[in-house]
């Protein structure tokens, strides 16, 4: 969480390499009720490179909260989620795993993988829009999150 001028500022990144669903999100979090940042990386290097501040990350900020698409090229986000949570300067970072894979495995295998929660997006704008303000909500004004 970043301060400026009495305000707290979440930092949140979308690892989702879909441009339809990056500007989905995008306009849900317009509405959102928190300040916020959001950051988006189209695969999963990126998305280790943002979390570890190298290449063009350098000055990343670590993020409040991760949206993860588990279909992504280069290093999916089974292999995002598995290095972060072994990594203890990460661990405690709250992965949000959004995905249109309803298979049983990939839910099961993203929890065991720590996994803070799964979400299916929906096809519906309304709904997926819906689900977006709903996973800002809780994780940014209900939940409390472990200092960076």
């Amino acid at each position: 969480m970043i301060q400026r001028e009495g305000t707290q500022i979440f930092s949140i990144l979308l690892a989702e390499d879909n441009p339809a669903d990056v500007r989905l999100t995008k306009e849900a979090l317009k509405e959102a009720k928190m300040h916020h940042e959001l950051y988006v990386v189209g695969d999963g290097v990126a998305a280790m490179d943002f979390l570890y501040q190298q290449g063009d990350y350098k000055d990343a900020p670590r993020p409040d909260l991760i949206l993860l698409d588990l279909n992504m090229p280069k290093k999916d986000g089974r292999e995002v989620l598995e290095e972060m949570k072994s990594d203890d300067t990460l661990r405690r970072i709250p992965v949000v795993v959004m995905t249109t894979s309803q298979a049983e495995e990939d839910i099961i295998k993203s929890y065991d993988l720590h996994a803070n929660c799964y979400v299916n997006k929906p096809v519906d704008l309304d709904q997926f829009a819906r689900i977006v303000q709903n996973i800002e909500d809780f994780w940014l004004t209900i939940v409390k999150l472990p200092p960076n």
